[in-house]
């Protein structure tokens, strides 16, 4: 992991609040929910389900969670939390027999802060994420067959350690954000360090009823491969569970960009999908 990324820092200062005589009447220890949902369009949230391609032979199996370890009150309608992500997100193809050889798979972990105050039925807040990717192809991408690397792809070295702020305001049921990446350290060298990041997503609350809720969710991203290029990420779902925590996901998924998986991180796709997703 790079130098930058410093850890130690993180857990001085939350060493300095959980010492704080004045903030133990303020500080609720691992709550039940996160402060600030995951953005649900966004290609990089954590994800435990899995997410079928339509028009090619492809699937993804995605394990992880994110999770708040504190949440600290400032007011009445305004909180500050602390906490983890920890997920991957891997790439298989579907076999006879049953069988789903991997073919690449990406490990993300990182700390992040986020903001939220409530006014009236509104909100406005903002996420920061500190985070560390690193890519991997397995043994499903070599053909043992040819004794060759599938497509001519041998491994290479995909790592990344970043930052990323994205400020947001909600209305009723409709969120809307938009986002700012800095990679302070990447391999390969040659890839841009800036992303611009704009979207929204809508839950339709109580439309069908409390606990079953329609959704429609957009992201951009603005990336800087070879030049600046846009990834464009459109869910459509239905939730059951709770629309602003714990459920599950059933979806469709168009995307067109740039691969997500850092082995495959200069190869454009096209394609629509449908899958679940747990809400932990």
């Amino acid at each position: 992991m790079h130098k930058n990324f410093n850890i130690p820092s993180i857990f001085i200062f939350l060493s300095i609040l959980f010492n704080s005589n004045f903030a133990q009447d303020k500080i609720e220890l691992f709550p039940s929910n996160l402060l600030v949902q995951p953005f649900t369009a966004n290609t990089l949230k954590p994800k435990l389900g899995f997410e079928f391609k339509t028009n090619i032979n492809e699937l993804s199996l995605n394990v992880g969670n994110s999770m708040d370890i504190l949440h600290y009150k400032l007011d009445e309608n305004s909180k500050l939390s602390f906490g983890a992500d920890l997920f991957t997100y891997t790439l298989l193809r579907s076999q006879d027999d049953f069988h789903f050889p991997v073919d690449a798979i990406d490990y993300l972990f990182g700390f992040n802060f986020a903001f939220k105050k409530d006014i009236c039925e509104n909100e406005f807040g903002a996420r920061l994420r500190f985070s560390h990717i690193s890519a991997h192809f397995v043994d499903g991408h070599y053909d043992k067959n040819l004794n060759e690397w599938r497509d001519g792809r041998e491994p290479k070295v995909y790592s990344r350690e970043f930052l990323e702020l994205i400020p947001f305001f909600k209305i009723n049921d409709l969120r809307i954000y938009t986002g700012f990446t800095y990679i302070f350290h990447i391999d390969p060298t040659n890839i841009g360090q800036d992303q611009y990041q704009i979207g929204f997503d809508y839950f339709a609350n109580n439309l069908i009823n409390k606990s079953l809720t329609p959704y429609l969710a957009y992201d951009f991203r603005l990336i800087n491969i070879f030049g600046y290029t846009g990834n464009n990420s459109l869910e459509a779902g239905l939730k059951y569970g709770f629309a602003n925590g714990r459920g599950i996901s059933f979806y469709f998924r168009y995307f067109s960009g740039y691969n997500i998986h850092g082995e495959y991180f200069d190869v454009k796709e096209d394609f629509t999908s449908f899958g679940f997703n747990l809400d932990l």
